[in-house]
């Protein structure tokens, strides 16, 4: 079996190659391809990649290129995990809509939409060089913003299946609260990627004893803390918002905090620099602890889950991720992109039967949808007016004065990843 991960020199990568070494009877790798433009970080964290799977006995062959097409030629399924500018990029969009008065952050709001336009055409021409070479090949996105970029995917007619690691977080966390395996929390997890509530928490599978009354009633507290939300915003609700959903529900608290201190971007530009130098290290034969601060907990597990199931391997039955509608949610179209648990297997993610959805919730998916259609039509065809009406559609901008101040900065700070600018 041969995996490619494009944007292999990610200073994420240890964490799926730990993944990948553990669980290698769920996934049995035989030949990993590494694939990056910068042959610097390519080379450091290949060789950290050797020295974990030699760690673990695991006799996998693990090759590293810059050469895109003869890195996914004949590979299984490509794993895609890039960020087109770097973290550079990211730095701007956490700092420009703060200008504005708006949340800055990656993967939502006027910073989301930033990234959306400068990922989606690149990912695009890699999965078409990946039809072209390997058109069996599955495509396993976790380049954010997942929706969209899962839904550009699936449009262009590409075996693709998206993934977050949200749920598997919330999995992990409640089966330790509950003192229960992480195989028994079954989620009802509905919404959009990076907006999404657990309705409940199932133990023993999908039509298992619902235990998330209990949860929150014993450890209500200490999920609130995860979240940064008040404790009573849970208890009203009776459900457990990801914590991106603290954007929406205190918007402008979270500005006013983010203009008091350094970036998430500057931190995590720090933590790679520091991370790069240990990967550099040839005692160094396992993942460093200080990657866990890095984010993407649980990356790995989720990704050769989902791997292991889509190649017919022994992978979950279910599984949390981003695919087509196709009706489950009503109020949606068929084509929009949720992430909801699914049956997955060699066909793919076929979305499980979901209850109504409180209007609460829906409302928001449907306008965070809508604003969703138009940062694709943004990303496929370009222009100002288009770029304009997604941030006015967004509801963390929704007013027109914001929106024609967000779309000049945008622009301007992504003119050299924009075609058409």
């Amino acid at each position: 079996m041969k995996l490619t991960v494009v944007g292999g020199g990610s200073t994420y990568t240890p964490e799926l190659i730990d993944g990948f070494a553990r669980l290698r009877d769920t996934l049995p790798i035989t030949e990993l391809v590494l694939v990056d433009p910068a042959a610097d970080r390519l080379d450091l964290v290949g060789g950290l990649a050797r020295r974990i799977f030699a760690r673990q006995d695991h006799d996998g062959k693990i090759a590293t290129t810059t050469d895109l097409d003869a890195g996914v030629e004949g590979a299984d399924a490509v794993l895609l995990q890039l960020r087109v500018g770097g973290q550079a990029a990211r730095e701007q969009d956490e700092t420009w809509p703060l200008e504005c008065g708006c949340v800055g952050q990656e993967t939502t709001g006027a910073g989301g939409l930033a990234k959306a336009l400068r990922t989606v055409p690149v990912v695009l021409d890699i999965a078409e060089r990946v039809r072209r070479t390997n058109p069996d090949a599955w495509i396993i996105d976790f380049t954010n913003p997942v929706g969209i970029v899962t839904r550009a995917l699936l449009q262009a007619g590409h075996k693709a299946v998206g993934l977050c690691n949200v749920a598997i977080g919330f999995q992990r966390k409640f089966a330790r609260l509950l003192d229960v395996a992480p195989a028994d929390v079954h989620l009802d997890h509905v919404g959009l990627n990076h907006l999404t509530w657990e309705r409940a928490v199932r133990i023993g599978g999908p039509e298992g004893e619902n235990v998330l009354p209990r949860l929150l009633a014993e450890h209500g507290d200490a999920v609130a803390d995860d979240l940064r939300l008040p404790r009573p915003v849970l208890d009203r609700l009776g459900v457990v918002p990801s914590y991106y959903l603290r954007y929406f529900y205190a918007h402008d608290e979270v500005v006013r905090e983010l203009g008091t201190k350094p970036s998430r971007a500057a931190e995590v530009a720090a933590m790679e620099r520091e991370l790069l130098e240990m990967y550099g290290d040839p005692a160094l034969d396992e993942k460093p602890a200080l990657l866990a601060k890095r984010g993407g907990a649980f990356y790995s597990e989720a990704a050769v889950d989902l791997a292991a199931s889509l190649l017919g391997g022994g992978g979950s039955p279910y599984q949390v991720v981003n695919t087509y509608n196709n009706g489950t949610l009503p109020f949606l179209p068929d084509d929009a992109v949720i992430e909801t648990q699914a049956a997955v297997g060699a066909h793919g993610a076929t979305p499980l039967p979901v209850a109504p959805v409180d209007p609460l919730y829906a409302g928001l998916i449907a306008n965070v949808t809508a604003y969703e259609d138009l940062a694709l039509e943004a990303a496929l065809r370009g222009g100002r007016d288009r770029v304009f009406k997604a941030l006015l559609a967004h509801p963390l901008v929704g007013q027109y004065a914001y929106a024609d101040g967000l779309t000049d900065r945008l622009i301007a700070h992504n003119r050299e990843h924009l075609a058409w600018a």
